[in-house]
């Protein structure tokens, strides 16, 4: 197979795809590996690594002109040129972003497989788990940053002084962000409310740090926490759809004067009715005098440990495209919940009713 892993040119964007371990392990099962130039410089990887790894270093026509393409984000629109039958390898959010991304896909009738639809055995999402850590992680810290008050801030720095915790951080979602959020949060010394849908998690939220309180979601409670909250996070997760917006801008103007969303469900449209996109470059914005961080490529700030943790999950993924090509992902079907476009068909039913393209969409074993 060959195998091409184009530099990733999203905004301040410093993961790569694959590294020089990831490249060896494929050479040396007899695939042809191009990597593009400086694709990994940003992660700590120089393109002599992977040379000495076996791969090719070319420019982005020839990293792409490829059967199989991996990337860590979606193509961007000077990308869609590249387009043409391939396989490609990524984060998606299909449902998030701009539908002209899928529109290329289908023209250019690619088979697009998504990390972040790919499912395990239990219905996990073991390709979003690692970045989803790395994003949960970073949220309070990027808030308690954006509460400083030479940044617009409240002034409330989340952390325990001379054993008093201060400041108030509400986490909607109780998945993988969310708990990891809560336990940074926690250790911070902040205190913690998670809102949840599952009472039986409820303890298991609680033990993370001191300091966590698990809500079960409800409307009249999440109000009357935000009216007091410092940071909100935003930790919802509906596969593969858009976000539901869980937080209208009504409760955001509720909010106090310079408090903190961090919205980590921007990826798929936010769930936050005020959140936007925003970039690494221009990573936040006010409204109602709450300051909104929603970047859609979080773990992008801190490349080396994020690259390090994907790609550690997705070569055994990627060696089996390599090896199998499209049937890899045929012959399995927890595998094939990861195509969301191919042959020019939607074959990812919430990516289909999220953008309005139910007439585009076909069952993968139909084509």
């Amino acid at each position: 197979m060959r195998v091409g892993v184009p530099r990733e040119i999203k905004d301040n964007e410093n993961r790569v795809a694959m590294t020089p371990d990831g490249v060896r392990t494929l050479v040396e099962a007899g695939h042809e590996v191009t990597v593009e130039l400086d694709a990994g410089s940003g992660s700590g990887f120089s393109d002599a690594d992977y040379v000495a790894a076996g791969a090719t270093i070319a420019d982005a026509a020839a990293a792409w002109d490829k059967d199989l393409v991996i990337k860590v984000k979606e193509p961007e629109p000077a990308e869609y040129r590249y387009l043409g039958g391939q396989i490609v390898f990524t984060y998606f959010h299909l449902a998030g972003v701009d539908p002209g991304l899928t529109a290329a896909l289908l023209a250019g009738r690619t088979m697009a497989v998504a990390y972040e639809t790919v499912e395990d055995e239990q219905g996990r999402l073991p390709l979003l788990a690692p970045m989803s850590a790395v994003a949960g992680s970073m949220a309070p810290l990027v808030g308690a940053w954006y509460l400083a008050r030479f940044n617009g801030g409240r002034g409330t720095l989340p952390a325990e002084i001379l054993g008093h915790g201060h400041g108030e951080v509400v986490i909607v979602g109780d998945g993988i962000v969310g708990r990891h959020a809560a336990r940074v949060a926690g250790a911070m010394g902040a205190r913690v409310a998670v809102f949840g849908q599952r009472a039986e998690r409820a303890a298991e939220v609680e033990r993370i740090a001191a300091g966590i309180e698990y809500v079960v979601s409800d409307k009249g409670q999440l109000e009357e926490r935000l009216v007091r909250a410092d940071m909100l996070i935003g930790a919802t997760l509906v596969k593969g759809a858009r976000a539901q917006h869980v937080v209208s801008e009504a409760m955001v103007e509720q909010m106090p004067e310079g408090s903190v969303i961090v919205d980590v469900s921007i990826d798929q449209g936010g769930c936050v009715e005020t959140s936007r996109p925003t970039s690494h470059a221009d990573p936040v914005f006010t409204k109602h005098g709450v300051t909104h961080y929603c970047v859609t490529n979080m773990p992008g700030a801190y490349p080396r440990t994020s690259t390090l943790s994907l790609t550690a999950t997705t070569l055994p993924y990627i060696e089996r495209l390599a090896d199998g090509g499209a049937a890899a992902v045929l012959d399995d079907p927890l595998f094939a919940k990861g195509v969301n476009t191919c042959s020019g068909a939607v074959t990812y039913r919430p990516v289909a009713e999220a953008l309005g393209l139910m007439e585009r969409f076909r069952e993968l074993e139909d084509l």
